[in-house]
């Protein structure tokens, strides 16, 4: 049984850093996609970047340039560097991991996405 724990957030002054790490225990099988998402309160869950098995790159328009998804494969960890954060950043951060052994997202739209770890940007 695999499971993801978030963790590095917490309270920043705008403009500074912050870099969450997400490490998955237990053994993912074939090639896997790792993503970070964010929730802020009262918005939907959203994509914040995403990294491959060949390590191709995606992010959502409001980071581009400004975060930056990286993966450790030998520890099954993926990291977030969060850079130049706005106050719109703040939310809880979760990640998520897409295995094609599974066929799937190891958290699904439906399933608790348990605690995430907390970023906080003030102005």
């Amino acid at each position: 049984q695999v499971q993801l724990v978030e963790s590095g957030g917490g309270l920043v002054q705008a403009g500074g850093s912050l870099r969450l790490s997400c490490a998955a225990s237990g053994t993912i099988f074939g090639l896997y996609v790792m993503g970070w998402y964010r929730q802020a309160p009262g918005k939907e869950r959203e994509l914040v970047a995403q990294i491959r098995g060949g390590d191709s790159l995606e992010y959502a328009d409001s980071v581009k340039g400004r975060f930056t998804i990286s993966r450790d494969n030998a520890k099954n960890t993926v990291y977030l560097q969060m850079n130049s954060l706005k106050p719109e950043d703040t939310a809880v951060y979760f990640c998520n991991v897409y295995s094609t052994n599974w066929g799937r997202w190891l958290r699904g739209p439906s399933d608790s996405w348990g605690q995430g770890t907390q970023v906080t940007v003030s102005s």
